[in-house]
């Protein structure tokens, strides 16, 4: 046998293995009926391991190429050939290799959140019915339906860019054009379009730990390798970037610097000039995660890292589902042209562009005499239910659980004072109708949970707590 499997990286061996025998079958050098070597006859032939071969074997059996008869071996299948050819495509391959799935947890919390309207959700991002400007957006008429149901600009309605531009420069001191803006369906979509069109397999980043970011499994779809920024009281150490980069060479840094998700940590403007100068000094991407940054309950704004950027190192990805609602699903990114123009022409491949309603609603709300007065009300009504939640937590379980008072955002980053089965406290949570984010989630630190407040309505709050409280003591007790 002259063939031989070659070690490289794009192409394990077995499934070279695999394609070499899958040829010379379909071509008849083995023909339906014939016996194939054995596993160890092959792997002395190839110079493999023989459980290299054995899962090549696998693969070809599970397609129905192949099959095991007792006493004689692998042999082709009688029906390769003719009408009776009956291969179905390998499902469980296809979904095994595909995409990675979302952490087995998360998964469960999407689907208990949208099958059942009795369970308390402290667990998505989102806002409450009480916090969602119901009124408001009633009373708006998005668009004349004669004149505005064909294909939207690729970049995003025009109207919208420009009043996305005059909001970042009245709240968040962001000088942006509208051509430096490009519209995503949510902050979600943008981040996607960033991974997949700047960076390739085997690229390094660095995201925090935790932090949101950890809960993707778009960067290991992508190949991507995730490095982690210890996030400490104080938020992240810049110096930590310094290091990561002269061991990994990271190419991006994902950031949270205001009210950070989970911890609700705030970077102080120090702390943000650094990051700017080292990323600048090492030309590394700082992709900028800014959902919060306007939810201050005692100061309405703090400084994006965008505002202090001179030197157009910094992608800014924001949206407004956290400001007016969810469903509208519109999300931006804004940075340098050249990058903007890429990831608008890998958009349109994607979706041809945002929805037209959507933006027409959310240039109209952007626009309106109420918006500000709408802000006030969210930051009030945020802060009430964060209160409300310490309250309850610090009444029901002292000292057993720990946390630092987030002055803004819509997240209590928790942890127990002793060691807690995360698992078996999420279970018996679901049992009592209430949902969490164990902290696994997001990060490596154990013992962790996240409640987002945002998305119960204030007078459920009680009610989930105790929910909570309960499953937590059921949990100790079968421990």
């Amino acid at each position: 046998m002259d063939w031989k499997p070659i070690k490289t990286k794009q192409l394990p061996l077995y499934k070279q293995i695999i394609s070499y025998l899958e040829s010379r079958i379909l071509n008849g050098e083995y023909p339906p009926g014939s016996r194939l070597p054995s596993e160890r006859q092959l792997a002395n032939q190839l110079k493999v391991n023989r459980s290299t071969v054995k899962i090549a074997f696998e693969e070809l059996q599970s397609t129905g190429l192949i099959t095991s008869v007792i006493g004689v071996g692998r042999v082709v299948n009688e029906s390769v050939y003719g009408n009776h050819l009956k291969r179905l495509p390998n499902w469980d391959k296809y979904v095994k290799e595909g995409h990675k799935t979302n952490h087995p947890l998360n998964q469960q919390i999407y689907q208990y959140i949208r099958c059942s309207n009795s369970i308390i959700n402290f667990a998505i991002g989102e806002l409450s019915p009480d916090l969602i400007p119901m009124e408001l957006l009633c009373n708006i008429n998005p668009f004349d339906m004669e004149s505005h149901l064909g294909y939207e600009n690729i970049q995003g309605n025009l109207a919208l860019r420009e009043s996305i531009s005059s909001y970042m420069k009245e709240y968040k001191s962001i000088k942006s054009t509208t051509s430096s803006i490009l519209i995503t369906s949510g902050a979600h979509q943008a981040l996607h379009l960033i991974i997949r069109c700047l960076l390739k397999s085997g690229d390094s980043i660095a995201i925090g730990d935790p932090s949101y970011d950890y809960s993707m499994p778009i960067f290991h779809s992508a190949g991507i390798n995730t490095h982690l920024l210890p996030v400490g009281n104080e938020g992240i150490n810049p110096e930590d970037i310094t290091t990561l980069y002269k061991k990994h060479r990271i190419k991006m840094v994902f950031i949270h610097p205001n009210y950070q998700d989970p911890t609700g940590i705030v970077l102080d403007l120090e702390q943000k000039k650094a990051i700017i100068n080292i990323c600048t000094k090492y030309g590394i991407v700082i992709v900028e995660e800014d959902p919060y940054s306007i939810m201050g309950y005692t100061s309405k704004s703090n400084s994006a890292l965008k505002a202090l950027d001179s030197k157009g190192v910094v992608l800014y990805v924001s949206s407004l589902s956290n400001l007016i609602a969810s469903g509208l699903r519109i999300g931006w990114i804004s940075g340098p042209q050249a990058v903007i123009d890429l990831l608008t022409d890998v958009k349109q491949q994607i979706d041809f562009g945002q929805s037209v309603i959507p933006q027409l609603m959310a240039t109209k709300l952007l626009n309106s005499n109420q918006f500000n007065e709408h802000i006030n009300n969210l930051i009030k009504g945020l802060e009430i239910k964060r209160d409300l939640t310490i309250k309850l937590l610090k009444r029901e379980l002292g000292e057993e659980i720990l946390f630092s008072v987030p002055e803004g955002g819509i997240h209590l980053w928790c942890k127990f004072s002793h060691e807690i089965n995360e698992l078996l406290l999420f279970k018996e949570s679901i049992k009592n109708g209430v949902v969490f984010t164990p902290g696994t989630t997001l990060g490596s630190k154990p013992n962790h949970l996240r409640f987002t407040y945002s998305g119960v309505n204030t007078n459920q709050i009680e009610n989930g707590i105790r929910r909570f409280v309960e499953a937590y003591k059921s949990a100790k007790k079968l421990s």
